[in-house]
């Protein structure tokens, strides 16, 4: 019966402005833009397009790095960046056995969107970095690079033990459930999560109990390349990351063994996502086809795909969305829309009902003449009447009996597919049936497509058990009806 809902629940993003100004203002992004002001017809660069030696210590002075360290390898990682996003243009210079000749370097073409191109063109710049840092990010980690160079001076890449696309799978992976964590309600929220717990995520089945050594120890593993990891994420802005605590290594190299308590789970590392990083992975999501809606997607779209779109939202999230959506339309216009858009007996239908209601009860009183041409309606009736008796309306006709029946059908079906709470359903179920005495006995001849599903459903849940058995009862009397 139920519709498919979104494969994660809805993200409220800053506006694009915002977000861009975020972008412009990551540490990474920041030093590639001023990198790529300062570019010109005296900077060289070598054969792989890189500042050669002698330019860095002037990009580290005018990047204010002359004191920290590692400061010509920051000011590196910012000219890389400068060239990935097209904020530099390089002509590599060429070597070869008689003579180094430097190649040279400009502004690039993307240089000019910073200032005067709009927030979406800045923020396709820095999404264009995301993915240069990400993939450094997952690049090998070359601690011995003698021992996996060949005598032909390649590098031996079957000698790293390294899958770029498990490499890759695994930081996604750890960045989707970031995100699921931040989006989620209950989750994290805008608060940080330790690292010893994403790690765990990843690594730890879902129904493995205790966790074993071997298990342990991947995820300290995991925990330790995050560590690096997060560490290159946070100055493009994708993360607010503490780091590991070094004081917990015993010594270097040695992995730190997981928390005792939680006290102390914050020197393990702790991570949240920014409000750039939730547009920045949300980005990635799109593009590998999940499903991550936004709070406002559906506000330009139609009644119809308001009502599917906002199946599966939380609460607030599909009350703001319905919002969004009024906002600046007619609200006579708005409510015939919506309620052409509830009609059909599809599986998701009726709930496009449920949300139908819950979005005209924004609408108030202007959508009346639309809610009373709807009242002979035998899929819209029921909901109508309901609509006018909630606003205090005193000349609405009584329903039909069958009216009541489709009705009830139509309100339990949709709850059921809405996955709301398991005791307010009940008491739905128990106050229906309470009020209709010989409910089962009329209700399974209801010519309602979700009539012997729904009656099972009230089979299972009614607390009782008569009732229970006239509900089974009365479901297969339905299912010999419809001959399904």
């Amino acid at each position: 019966m139920s519709a498919e809902h979104p494969t994660l629940p809805p993200v409220r993003l800053r506006a694009d402005a915002e977000l861009a100004r975020d972008a412009l203002a990551a540490p990474l992004l920041a030093h590639a833009v001023r990198l790529a002001r300062w570019a010109g017809p005296d900077t060289r660069v070598d054969a792989g397009g890189e500042l050669v030696d002698e330019q860095l210590p002037e990009a580290v002075a005018l990047l204010g790095l002359d004191d920290v360290e590692d400061g010509e390898i920051l000011a590196g990682d910012a000219w890389r960046l400068a060239v990935d996003t097209g904020l530099v243009d390089v002509e590599d210079g060429t070597e070869d056995e008689e003579a180094v000749t430097p190649g040279s370097a400009g502004p690039g073409e993307n240089l000019a969107l910073v200032t005067g191109g709009s927030p979406q063109d800045v923020l396709a710049i820095w999404l264009d970095g995301f993915d240069a840092v990400f993939a450094d990010a997952v690049a090998p980690v070359l601690d011995d690079l003698d021992a996996i160079v060949g005598d032909d001076g390649e590098i031996d890449f079957e000698a790293l033990d390294w899958d770029p696309e498990v490499e890759a799978d695994f930081l996604e992976g750890v960045l989707g459930n970031l995100y699921l964590l931040t989006v989620s309600e209950g989750g994290a929220g805008e608060g940080p999560v330790p690292l010893p717990a994403l790690a765990a995520s990843m690594i730890v089945p879902d129904d493995m109990g205790e966790p074993t050594d071997d298990v342990l120890e991947q995820v300290s593993d995991a925990m330790m390349r995050l560590d690096e990891q997060f560490r290159l994420l946070e100055p493009i802005g994708l993360v607010a990351y503490r780091p590991v605590d070094e004081a917990l290594m015993a010594e270097e190299g040695e992995e730190p063994a997981p928390p005792v308590d939680d006290e102390d789970v914050s020197r393990y590392g702790m991570v949240r996502l920014t409000p750039l990083g939730l547009y920045g992975v949300r980005a990635r999501m799109l593009e590998a086809g999940v499903d991550a809606p936004a709070v406002g997607d559906l506000a330009e779209k139609g009644a119809d795909a308001l009502l599917d779109g906002i199946t599966g939202y939380p609460e607030a999230a599909a009350r703001e969305e319905t919002a969004a959506w009024l906002d600046g339309r007619d609200a006579l216009t708005a409510a015939r829309e919506l309620l052409a858009a509830a009609r059909g007996t599809d599986a998701g239908s009726p709930l496009r009902r449920l949300h139908c209601q819950q979005t005209l009860s924004l609408v108030g009183a202007e959508a009346e003449p639309a809610v009373r041409e709807v009242l002979d309606d035998p899929e819209l009736g029921g909901l109508a009447r309901v609509w006018l008796a909630e606003r205090g309306a005193t000349d609405v006709p009584a329903p039909s009996e069958a009216m009541i029946f489709w009705l009830a059908v139509d309100t339990i079906a949709a709850q059921l597919d809405a996955d709301g709470d398991l005791e307010e359903l009940q008491e739905l179920i128990e106050g229906l049936t309470g009020r209709h005495s010989g409910f089962f006995e009329t209700a399974w001849r209801v010519e309602h497509p979700a009539t012997a599903e729904v009656l099972e459903a009230m089979g299972r849940l009614h607390r009782d058990k008569a009732a229970a058995k006239d509900a089974r009862k009365a479901a297969f009397k339905a299912r010999s009806r419809s001959g399904s």
